[in-house]
């Protein structure tokens, strides 16, 4: 508030031929009080009274600076308006109806260009900001906008009153023709209807300045903002012929490119045969100037000569450009096939070599034609080539990947053109532009044969990148020598011995002059190397790839290079260019990315082994079910003798549990155990069996032993332990034992005094070594999940 207080009051006080050193300092104010001026009138704090006083001696000091007789308060008045407008948006614009119409009144008065230009920026903005306000639009734009493309138009022309109706012929030498165009561009998009009446004096105003028929020069901005004016006039439409205006100017443009070329390409005897049947050739008078009379299908004037000509093909192609990458009112049909048929057309005919006969060169020349109009011919080609090429371009641009089908086509042109006139910097830069979209849509499904055909614009487009200063003196110098060594005799500069900078200074090789050729040439090398497939590109081609990228540090094209290696052939192990990435970039995230991953190890993650885990338990389950389907009874096990059990279980195939699954078992209490049907190990004497199984002798297990009946007999050689049935003891949980100490996986409980009885009906083993060995195995508690038996009658081992 203290700074609105400020800024009025120094507007007040300050004599108006001051306020041209201070409009920099309080427009700068202005935008510090961008949330009180756009903030609404009801919501300005506790001072809202103090608050809308200030604002509207703002306003009302500004209106009367906009009408002080004073250039320097007019000009004031118009800088501090737009600070105003910006920083208040809608607050400040919806009473700023009077004030519109005083800048309006501006431009009709002899003030400097600085005041009326201000004044086209500030009333474009203004329209600009009512666009999303219908209110603002009834209110301001509807009644005052008219009045402003008057205003405008007068600026830069002069209205013409013919018979079929107004035109206007531009002014020469005007300062407001850029900016009204840009201004004009800017509001035809969101007011259409406003601008119709308009029509035809706007394109009468543009067709003369695209045509640069009279002798007005007119810089390349304005013709450039003049073309996209005139693409943007289909806007101006009723709502349901703005498709069919689209349309019939793209058409016009397509027809009008023909009929100029019919000129400019009369010195050579075209090869080229168009698809559409109506398009015929014009009959020329070969013994007359080139020129065209009248306007043509798009309006444009007549021109005359062979350079007027070329630059009416650039203008048309730029127009073509303009209506296939702007946006159109409604939906239109793009029409593929005349435009691929127009760039044919104009690509077929190539500058020959140097040095090349009539008769040898691969274009015919027209024999008609003076040699000097075909010379000037092939100088003014490369022109015409570059605008095809990036008519080409944005074509593939808009249309990405539904353009698939007419990419083959375009990647052809551009290699013959690239072919017959690469000795021009602009079109390489043109052709490195379109190869670098048209290799990004469709690099993946490239075949060896296009991969071959760009080949050799590649193998240009590393000696663009990598001819430097020091290389060209190098190649210069080296040249010298040889015509020394031939001559015997030559001539030597002085000034280069005192001073060697200035012959690397007049290098002509240099390519830091152009940016533009040494951005498309990198961004061309980095897309070759992440999109097309590395086993179709040639392996020279490949290896001077990596030489060009790494001598110019290009980082992306070096990570493409890294992540797309050198396919390995058989007897020869891959390449890898790393050590130089992390050279020149070794400060960069995604080198240290590349090189140092910091990844954390997912196998360590607690999610995988928990399923590791699920899937060993679920192995185990199948493998139990099946050891109990096929075990025997256990009555039958103790009814037959040793040598029959150990000639019966030998013939049934052992299963042994896994020794990874059973150590990794051990660490977990809660997990299934593995149970197997058979388990063989060797003999073990008595002493041995009683230190490492140590059965505990109480009454309560003896009865216990005697009641179930089911206690298996030990062998003395070679003992095959099943596992016992469900009936047997159900609630008992056999046990894994790791493979390198073969334990049977469940010994039931079996007394002492019932190894006595049982002892001497079986053959006695022989003795064997003792094993000392003290290690015991943890003890198990072999408890039953129900509480149905009583304590004592549960059962305690050690093995």
């Amino acid at each position: 508030m203290a700074t609105l207080r400020a800024v009025t009051h120094r507007l007040t006080t300050t004599p108006v031929d001051q306020l041209p050193s201070i409009a920099s300092f309080l427009a700068t104010s202005l935008s510090d009080c961008a949330e009180l001026l756009a903030a609404p009138s009801a919501q300005k704090g506790k001072s809202e009274s103090d608050n809308a006083v200030q604002v509207h001696k703002l306003k009302t000091r500004l209106a009367s600076l906009l009408q002080d007789r004073s250039v320097e308060g007019r000009w004031a008045a118009v800088v501090l308006v737009k600070a105003t407008v910006e920083a208040g948006q809608w607050e400040i614009v919806r009473g700023y109806e009077p004030i519109v119409r005083s800048l309006i009144g501006i431009l009709a008065k002899p003030d400097p260009i600085s005041t009326r230009k201000m004044c086209i920026i500030t009333l474009t903005r203004i329209f600009h900001l009512t666009y999303q306000y219908p209110t603002l639009v009834r209110e301001i734009t509807t009644p005052h906008l008219p009045g402003f493309i008057t205003a405008a138009l007068n600026l830069v022309s002069v209205p013409v009153k013919l018979p079929s109706g107004s035109s206007r012929k531009p002014k020469p030498n005007t300062p407001f023709l850029e900016t009204v165009l840009h201004a004009l561009l800017e509001l035809i998009a969101r007011h259409p209807t406003i601008f119709r009446p308009f029509g035809s004096q706007l394109r009468a105003l543009l067709a003369e300045v695209i045509g640069c028929s009279s002798p007005v020069y007119f810089p390349a901005p304005v013709v450039d903002a003049a073309e996209q004016l005139l693409v943007s006039l289909h806007k101006c439409a009723p709502k349901d012929k703005s498709g069919s205006g689209w349309s019939d100017d793209c058409k016009s443009t397509i027809l009008s490119i023909h009929r100029a070329t019919d000129r400019v390409f009369r010195a050579a005897v075209e090869q080229w045969e168009s698809v559409d049947p109506t398009l015929t050739p014009t009959r020329q008078d070969y013994s007359q100037e080139l020129r065209e009379q009248g306007p043509d299908n798009l309006g444009l004037p007549g021109w005359r000569g062979i350079h007027s000509g070329a630059d009416r093909l650039v203008a048309l192609l730029q127009i073509l450009s303009g209506f296939v990458s702007m946006p159109s009112a409604s939906a239109v049909a793009l029409p593929l096939g005349s435009i691929l048929d127009v760039t044919s057309r104009l690509t077929s005919v190539t500058v020959p070599p140097e040095g090349t006969d009539v008769s040898q060169s691969s274009v015919q020349f027209n024999l008609q034609i003076g040699r000097e109009e075909r010379e000037m011919l092939w100088t003014e080609l490369p022109r015409i080539h570059i605008a095809c090429l990036n008519l080409l371009a944005k074509l593939a641009n808009m249309l990405e990947t539904s353009g698939t089908s007419i990419i083959q086509t375009m990647l052809d042109q551009a290699v013959w053109v690239f072919r017959n006139e690469k000795f021009n910097r602009n079109l390489r830069s043109a052709v490195y532009d379109l190869l670098r979209s048209l290799v990004s849509l469709n690099g993946a499904a490239m075949t060896k044969q296009s991969v071959a055909s760009i080949a050799n614009t590649i193998r240009f487009c590393c000696h663009d990148l990598a001819s430097s200063e020091d290389s060209s003196l190098s190649a210069r110098s080296q040249s010298d020598l040889k015509s020394k060594s031939k001559a015997g005799q030559a001539t030597s500069n002085a000034d280069s011995f005192l001073n060697p900078e200035l012959q690397k200074n007049r290098s002509p090789q240099s390519i830091s002059r152009f940016p533009e050729l040494q951005q498309n040439a990198s961004a061309l090398l980095h897309i070759t190397l992440a999109s097309i497939p590395m086993e179709l590109l040639a392996p020279s081609v490949r290896a001077e790839i990596d030489r060009t990228i790494i001598l110019t540090a290009n980082k992306d094209a070096m990570l493409a290079s890294v992540l797309n290696p050198v396919p390995v052939v058989k007897g020869r192990a891959g390449s890898s260019i790393m050590p130089f990435l992390v050279r020149s970039h070794a400060d960069q995230l995604e080198v240290e990315a590349l090189v140092r991953p910091r990844m954390p190890v997912l196998m360590t993650a607690p999610e995988v082994d928990d399923h590791a885990d699920i899937d060993e338990a679920d192995e185990a389950d199948e493998l139990a079910e099946e050891a109990y389907n096929t075990a025997p009874k256990t009555a039958e096990f103790l009814k037959q003798p040793a040598s029959t059990l150990t000639q019966t279980q030998n013939t049934q195939p052992s299963m042994t549990p896994n020794p990874v699954a059973s150590l990794h078992k051990r660490s977990y209490a809660e997990e299934p155990p593995l149970a197997s049907s058979g388990v063989s190990f060797t003999a073990l004497e008595k002493d041995v069996q009683a230190k490492k199984a140590r059965f505990e002798d109480s009454p309560s297990s003896n009865q216990h032993q005697q009641s179930s009946g089911s206690q298996p007999s030990v062998a003395a050689t070679t003992v095959h332990v099943s596992a016992p049935q469900p009936t047997s003891n159900p609630q008992t949980k056999p046990l894994s034992a790791p493979a390198q100490n073969p334990i049977p996986a469940h010994v039931p409980s079996v007394s002492a005094a019932h190894r006595e009885q049982k002892a001497p009906s079986q053959p006695t083993a022989a003795p064997a070594a003792v094993d000392d060995s003290d290690d015991e195995l943890p003890t198990l508690n072999m408890e039953p999940d129900t509480d149905d038996e009583e304590d004592d009658d549960d059962v305690t081992m050690e093995g």
